[in-house]
C-alpha cells in the first residue's frame, strides 16, 4: 500500500545554462554532436578536463557523439607525444571519441571555399605589409582605412591566391583577407585575415564545425567575440549551420593555467616535468593520485558559468578526499619516528592483527599487520608536558595502538641534547582486539609500525607550486616566478608497513591519520617513493560552513 506524506519530493538539481540549451535541442529530436578541440602544442590542464566533462559529459547524456579534432593549425609544429598525451587524458576520464579528426584534414576543402568567397566578392589578395594592415584597421572608435587592393577582380584574386599556395612569394608579400566591413563595430570583422603564406587559416572552427556536423560549438568564454565572425563564413559561404555557445574558463587559486608559462617552467627545471604532480596537468593530478571520478566530480562541482571567476583549489583537494575515502584502502606508515619498546614484550615474538583495509567498503577485505616488541610512532602522537585534551601518548599515560594493545609509557630515553630517541613502554596482553584487562577504555588511538618488519621509503609531501592566490601578482619589479614556492616539494622519509611493499603506481591508499598517498613512478627496485595525493585536513569544508 502507498503511504503519502506531506514532506515535498526532493528537488532535482537545476541545469546550467548549456545542458539546457542541448537537452532543449535533445527533446526536439536534433542528434546532439559536439567536439573537442585541443591544439596539440602542450598537455592538457584542469581547465582542459572541465572543457572535456563538458563535450564528452553533455554527449554521453543526451545520446549524442563527440568528436576529438586536433586543431592542427600549423602541423609542422606539433608533436605526436602531445597527441599521445590528450589521447590517454581523454580516456583517463573516462570518455571516448566518436571521430578522430584533424584540422588539417579539411585544409582542401577550406582552401576550396576561400576561392568561393574570391568568386563572390566576398575575399581579396592585400600585398599590405602586417604593420600597414595592423595601422589600418582603426580603432574601437574611429573606423579603418580600405586597403588599395581591396577592389582587385575576383579573377586576379583566384589568380594570385594559387600563386601563393604554389609558393611564388616571400613569407607575409602576401594574404588573403575577408570583405566585410572597415567600419564595424566589432574590430575583429574588419576585413580579418584568413590566410597567410605558409601559415594555416585563422578563423575555419566554424567551417571544421560545419563540415562534422557539430550541433553545439562549445568553447570558453574569450572566442564569444569571434561569435558574429564564426556565423558571418557559415552564413556567406552558405554551409550547414553550426552554432557556438561559450563558458567561462576555470581559473583555480595558487595555480598557472598559461600553457606557455608551464613550458617555461618545463624548461627551465623548474619542475619535474609536465607530469610533476605540483603542475596542474591531467597527467600530473594522475601522478599525484587523483582518480577519474574526483577530477569529474570537481567539473561538477565548479559548473558552467557565464562569467569568469577564480575557484578555490581546496574545492579540488575536497573532491579528491572525499573520493578517496571511499575506495582508498587504509594502511599504517610513520613519517617522522620515534622508537617505542615494549619492555614486557617478548623478545623475537611476532603476532599478527587482522586490520580493515577500508571501513567504508566491506568488500575490501582485511589484511594482516605484523607486531614485535620494537615499534615506530610518530613523535607528534607524544609529548612529555602535554596541554588539556591531548589524548596521546605521555608519560604515564596509556593509549591504544591501532587494531592491537594499550600501551603505558615509563619512560623517556634522551640523547645528550635532550631530544626524547625512545619511549620505554609497557603492553597490557589481555587489551588486544578492542579490549582491556579490566574493561577501561582510553581516548587516545595512534597508529604504528613494527621497526622489524617495516621499510624506509621516499615521502614527497606536496604543496601549492605558487605562494600567491594569483600567480601573476607581482610586486614592482618582480615576475610571476618570483612567486614560485620554495616549499612547493619537501622530501622526507617513512616507515611503511610490509604490505605496501611492491605496491605500483595507480593505486592510492590512505595512510591512516596522515593522509591520502601513492607510489610515484620514479620508484625503482630498493628506492620506492610515495607522493602525499592530499592530507585528511578538510580545510575547505570548515570555512564553507
Amino acid at each position: 500500500m502507498a503511504i503519502e506524506t506531506n514532506e515535498p519530493a526532493a528537488k532535482e538539481k537545476s541545469l546550467n545554462f548549456l545542458e539546457e540549451i542541448v537537452k532543449e535541442a535533445a527533446d526536439r529530436g536534433v542528434a546532439i554532436q559536439t567536439r573537442f578541440p585541443p591544439e596539440p602544442n602542450g598537455y592538457l590542464h584542469i581547465g582542459h578536463a572541465k572543457s572535456i566533462c563538458i563535450n564528452f559529459g553533455l554527449a554521453q547524456k543526451y545520446g549524442g557523439k563527440c568528436n576529438l579534432r586536433f586543431d592542427d593549425t600549423n602541423p609542422t609544429k606539433e608533436d605526436v607525444e602531445y597527441v599521445d598525451s590528450i589521447k590517454r587524458d581523454i580516456r583517463w576520464l573516462g570518455f571516448d571519441w566518436a571521430l578522430e579528426r584533424y584540422a588539417s584534414d579539411y585544409f582542401d576543402q577550406l582552401y576550396e571555399w576561400a576561392k568561393e568567397l574570391i568568386r563572390k566578392g566576398l575575399a581579396y589578395v592585400d600585398d599590405q605589409t602586417q604593420e600597414q594592415i595592423r595601422e589600418g584597421r582603426g580603432t574601437v572608435s574611429e573606423p579603418g582605412k580600405e586597403s588599395p587592393w581591396r577592389n582587385r577582380s575576383a579573377e586576379e584574386n583566384l589568380d594570385l591566391f594559387e600563386r601563393m599556395k604554389a609558393g611564388e612569394f616571400a613569407d607575409g608579400e602576401k594574404v588573403l583577407r575577408a570583405k566585410i566591413d572597415m567600419a564595424h563595430p566589432n574590430m575583429l570583422f574588419r576585413d580579418p585575415i584568413m590566410y597567410r603564406i605558409i601559415h594555416a587559416r585563422h578563423h575555419a572552427h566554424g567551417q571544421s564545425d560545419s563540415i562534422e556536423h557539430i550541433t553545439h560549438s562549445i568553447c570558453t568564454l574569450e572566442f564569444d567575440v569571434h561569435r558574429p565572425l564564426y556565423d558571418w563564413f557559415i552564413q556567406a559561404l552558405g554551409i550547414w549551420p553550426s552554432h557556438q555557445y561559450e563558458f567561462a574558463r576555470l581559473n583555480l587559486t595558487y595555480t598557472m593555467m598559461s600553457k606557455r608559462k608551464l613550458l617555461k617552467l618545463v624548461q627551465e627545471g623548474a619542475v619535474m616535468g609536465w607530469d610533476d604532480p605540483r603542475m596542474p596537468t591531467i597527467c600530473a593530478l594522475r601522478r599525484k593520485g587523483y582518480t577519474p571520478a574526483s577530477v569529474r566530480a570537481f567539473a561538477e562541482m565548479v559548473g558552467v558559468a557565464k562569467r569568469d571567476n577564480v575557484i578555490d583549489l581546496g574545492k579540488m583537494e575536497y573532491c579528491v578526499r572525499e573520493d578517496l575515502n571511499k575506495v582508498a584502502e587504509r594502511r599504517m606508515a610513520v613519517l617522522n619516528p620515534v622508537k617505542v619498546t615494549v619492555t614486557n614484550y617478548p623478545e623475537g615474538k611476532v603476532e599478527y592483527f587482522e586490520c580493515v583495509n577500508n571501513p567504508e567498503d566491506p568488500s575490501a577485505g582485511t589484511r594482516q599487520v605484523p607486531f614485535s616488541r620494537e615499534l615506530y610512532i610518530e613523535r607528534d602522537d607524544f609529548m612529555e608536558n602535554p596541554p588539556k585534551k591531548f589524548f596521546r601518548l605521555q608519560p604515564g599515560g596509556e593509549v591504544r595502538l591501532r587494531y592491537a594493545y594499550l600501551i603505558k609509557c615509563e619512560e623517556a630515553v634522551k640523547d645528550a641534547e635532550g631530544n626524547v630517541v625512545e619511549l620505554r613502554c609497557t603492553y597490557d596482553p589481555q587489551s588486544g582486539g578492542g579490549s582491556s584487562s579490566d574493561g577501561r577504555r582510553v581516548k587516545g588511538v595512534i597508529h604504528w609500525v613494527s621497526a622489524r618488519h617495516a621499510f624506509e621509503a621516499e615521502i614527497r609531501l606536496f604543496n601549492p607550486l605558487f605562494t600567491k592566490e594569483n600567480p601573476d601578482d607581482c610586486e614592482e619589479g618582480q615576475t610571476w616566478e618570483d612567486n614560485l614556492n620554495p616549499e612547493s616539494m619537501i622530501v622526507t622519509k617513512g616507515w611503511l608497513e610490509p604490505s605496501l611493499a611492491g605496491a605500483e603506481p595507480g593505486r592510492t591508499f590512505q595512510f591512516e591519520r596522515v593522509g591520502y598517498f601513492c607510489p610515484d613512478t620514479d620508484t625503482t627496485p630498493g628506492h620506492p617513493v610515495f607522493n602525499r595525493t592530499v592530507t585528511l585536513k578538510d580545510s575547505w569544508a570548515k570555512i564553507n560552513k
